[in-house]
């Protein structure tokens, strides 16, 4: 009950500030109180444009009134927000479809390990990247990726003969760096979901399988996929409802000026 009061209840205040001309000093409720002038009381501001001068009488006046749909109009007519909505879309669209069959596979593989010393350790090491916060992983990033000392592009250049190539400062590759860092950092945290559904599948299933004759592809895709396909599919209308959401720290830490476009 808590839980919900705290992230329903307490985030309307911001729906109603959003219609109002909110004045911060004197909060929510008490900014509703009264309309504001709608003659300049200001002395020296009687021949402003009326406009302006309202502006004024409510910032000095401390008045606030209900303004109806203009902050949305004024949102909706900058091409900032149709930027940051369309790449909003784009990354999450990206994410939706690559990162979710990621901890899908992972899940599956590492099903198949049969040493259980093994298979604690490597869910221990797959789980840590969720741990880590998005400042952190960018710094990872940048290391990483560093045009002359980055392991990757040392790596592609003495192998290779490629590079050097500077992935943050590209804008194509920005977006493949992005999603394959979002990858990294929460597909193992993804597993858990998985692999708890997956020891919930009757094992009698599985022993009717062998007895047919069924090897381990069989069994893994008319055994496993069906008992966590209703697990797959809740989690993938909640992961479609968010695609308009994004976490602010990922992009604001991965990105810089020059891929402001696409980030």
């Amino acid at each position: 009950m808590a839980f919900f009061i705290l992230f329903r209840y307490v985030p309307m205040t911001n729906i109603v500030i959003a219609f109002k001309n909110y004045n911060i000093f004197q909060g929510v409720w008490a900014s509703a109180s009264g309309p504001c002038p709608e003659v300049c009381q200001i002395p020296g501001c009687e021949h402003l444009d009326p406009s302006k001068c309202k502006l004024v009488t409510v910032h000095k006046t401390g008045c606030s009134h209900w303004v109806g749909f203009d902050w949305f109009k004024k949102a909706f007519s900058t091409k900032d927000f149709w930027m940051a909505m369309r790449n909003t879309l784009w990354l999450n669209f990206l994410d939706l479809l690559l990162g979710f069959p990621a901890p899908i596979i992972l899940a599956l593989l590492l099903n198949e390990l049969v040493f259980k010393g093994f298979k604690k350790v490597t869910q221990t090491i797959i789980y840590l990247p969720h741990f880590l916060s998005w400042i952190i992983v960018s710094g990872i990033a940048s290391r990483l990726l560093a045009p002359t000392t980055g392991v990757v592009n040392l790596f592609l250049v003495e192998n290779f003969g490629i590079g050097p190539i500077d992935f943050l400062m590209d804008k194509g590759k920005w977006v493949a760096t992005y999603i394959t860092f979002g990858i990294w950092k929460e597909m193992g945290w993804g597993t858990i979901i998985y692999l708890a559904a997956i020891t919930g599948i009757n094992p009698e299933l599985y022993e009717a399988a062998e007895v047919d004759g069924a090897g381990r592809w069989r069994k893994l895709w008319n055994v496993t996929l069906p008992g966590i396909r209703p697990t797959i599919v809740i989690l993938l209308i909640m992961n479609i409802g968010r695609i308009l959401g994004i976490e602010l720290d990922r992009p604001y830490t991965m990105a810089n000026s020059v891929v402001r476009d696409v980030a």
